[in-house]
């Protein structure tokens, strides 16, 4: 008898060890190691943000009318696109194809869908400054002065210096601007502002080899140039992933130190943004445990639309599950989406059923709980809406009525 359980015991002892080391595993190999912390032992300020926020979806979404919540909760989500049409080498014809397919197709698909606040799906294309050529931004500007959407910057890079990162990025801003009518000037300072995403992840030459950045200074050298927020996270499962995981927040070079964006100080109602910091507003990070990699992993949630993986009312539960927030405003979230749409498959998503059926669904949802409320809104506006909540202001500052601004386009 004894002998039996000796047996047993080291068995189980045995498997113990083997799961251990099989987390241990995936833990590496997807770099969770890097955020993983965070996730698990959020500070008690986000736990109860989280907690509260989950709470009001919950009563907003409920079908029981004496747990409704009294007060609105609004989802501002917003797609921002690694717009790449020239991906793997394409050739221009292929890319003009492309961008000549969202010009035609996007309008017609979704041109019959509306949010909360009266507007259509709005989509942002954050441009590479290494793909650039006037026929592609051309029919961009169209499109999006047409009110579908908007463009800002996107950039790939490897072994600059701060001077010469500079100047590509004066360079192409300003072409998009005076050439194209792009982007904007901000109110108040009168320079011409735009929103970026790091090509490879980069940002803050944070890989741990150095490549494809190579600038420490970085988030200055953005910010001087007139970037008015970073949409570049999250980048989980790779090495780039900050420790900062479902936040909205502003980041400053720290002399000396690469990934200075590893962490920051959270945007908050009625608290004035620190100067010369760079707004981080990051999309959902989860782990979707109905998911699970041998029936025990949970796969990794990181708000990517891509063939095979569309945006659904699934996905919505855990990207509102991530409670992406300015804390004090627990009534508004914010649904930040990347996704590669220029990439053969992916536009076959972006464009097809799968698409349609999560806009269908999201319209549905909100005719069923009037207290679930959505927003299409640009990365531009994204950003506006945080200082809108920073300032204890309401959305619709920020939000022009839809009345003015966007005629129906021709449905399917």
């Amino acid at each position: 008898m004894l002998a039996s359980w000796t047996s047993l015991l080291a068995i189980a002892a045995l498997t113990v060890v083997a799961v251990v080391t099989l987390l241990g595993v995936a833990i590496r190999q997807r770099q969770m190691q890097l955020w993983l912390p965070s996730y698990l032992w959020p500070t008690p300020e986000e736990t109860s943000a989280r907690r509260e926020t989950a709470q009001r979806v919950r009563s907003a979404l409920s079908s029981d009318r004496s747990e409704a919540s009294a007060e609105p909760v609004d989802v501002f989500l917003a797609i921002c696109d690694h717009f790449e049409p020239r991906c793997y080498g394409a050739s221009h014809e292929t890319a003009i194809a492309r961008v000549d397919r969202w010009c035609a197709e996007y309008p017609k698909l979704f041109g019959r869908f509306r949010g909360s606040s009266g507007r259509p799906p709005q989509h942002s294309f954050f441009f590479p400054q290494d793909e650039y050529h006037p026929d592609y931004l051309d029919r961009l500007a169209e499109l999006c002065a047409d009110g579908w959407g908007d463009v800002d910057i996107h950039l790939h890079h490897d072994n600059d210096t701060a001077d010469s990162l500079r100047e590509k990025l004066e360079a192409f801003r300003d072409t998009l601007f005076h050439r194209h009518g792009l982007l904007r000037r901000d109110p108040i300072t009168g320079q011409i502002v735009y929103g970026f995403i790091h090509g490879n992840w980069a940002l803050c030459n944070c890989r741990p080899d150095g490549r494809w950045c190579g600038v420490d200074q970085e988030l200055t050298v953005l910010r001087e140039t007139g970037c008015y927020a970073d949409f570049t996270l999250p980048s989980a499962p790779t090495d780039t992933q900050t420790r900062t995981i479902n936040s909205i927040y502003y980041a400053s070079d720290i002399p000396g130190q690469r990934k200075s964006h590893d962490a920051g100080q959270r945007a908050r109602v009625g608290v004035v943004p620190p100067s010369e910091h760079l707004l981080m507003i990051q999309g959902p990070l989860e782990l979707d445990w109905s998911r699970r990699k041998l029936g025990l992993i949970p796969r990794i949630e990181n708000a990517d639309i891509h063939a095979g993986f569309a945006p659904t009312w699934r996905r919505m539960q855990l990207w509102l599950q991530s409670g992406v927030q300015v804390l004090g405003q627990p009534n508004w979230l914010f649904v930040k989406l990347h996704t590669h749409g220029s990439k053969d498959g992916n536009i076959d998503t972006l464009l097809g059923e799968p698409t349609i059926r999560f806009h269908e669904d999201l319209a549905r949802v909100a005719a069923e709980h009037p207290n679930f409320r959505f927003h299409y809104v640009t990365a531009w506006e994204m950003a506006q809406l945080v200082h809108a909540a920073e300032r204890k202001a309401d959305w619709q500052s920020v939000l022009c009525p839809a009345e003015s601004r966007w005629p129906m386009a021709e449905s399917r």
